[in-house]
C-alpha cells in the first residue's frame, strides 16, 4: 500500500473564497470542484500540496480533517480492522468516483482514506 496524496480540508460555508486568496497569493490552482468542495494544488506534482474547502465532507458527512489517498484501500481497511479501529463512516463507492470511509486518528481528527475508481 503506498499513500499518493495528503490533503488538508477546511470547513467554510463558502468554498469559492479560496481562490483568490489561495490562487492569487500563492499561485495554487483549482484541481477540482464538486461546489461543495474545492481542491487547490501547487503547481508541478499532483500530488503535491493540496488544500480543500468544503461545506461538507460529501453524501451528507462531516468535513474531514485530513483526506489521504491511497492506492490500495482493501489494505488500509484490513489494518484498521485488525487494529480494532472503528470506522465512522464507509466504506462506500460514491458517486465522484472515489471508494472511501472514515476514521478518527489518536487525536480525534476525522481521516478521509480513499482510492480512486479502479
Amino acid at each position: 500500500m503506498t499513500v499518493k496524496r495528503i490533503v488538508a480540508n477546511m470547513l467554510t460555508a463558502e468554498p469559492g473564497l479560496a481562490k483568490p486568496f489561495y490562487g492569487s497569493i500563492f499561485d495554487m490552482h483549482p484541481v477540482m470542484d464538486h461546489g461543495w468542495i474545492q481542491t487547490y494544488a501547487a503547481e508541478g506534482d499532483p500530488a503535491g500540496p493540496q488544500l480543500g474547502f468544503a461545506s461538507e465532507g460529501g453524501s451528507g458527512t462531516p468535513v474531514p480533517d485530513l483526506s489521504i489517498e491511497v492506492d490500495d484501500l482493501e489494505a488500509v481497511l484490513r489494518k484498521v480492522r485488525a487494529a480494532g479501529l472503528p470506522i465512522e463512516y464507509g466504506p462506500v463507492e460514491e458517486p465522484w468516483g472515489v471508494r472511501r470511509f472514515f476514521l478518527r486518528d489518536p487525536f480525534g481528527r476525522l481521516v478521509n482514506v480513499l482510492a480512486h475508481g479502479r
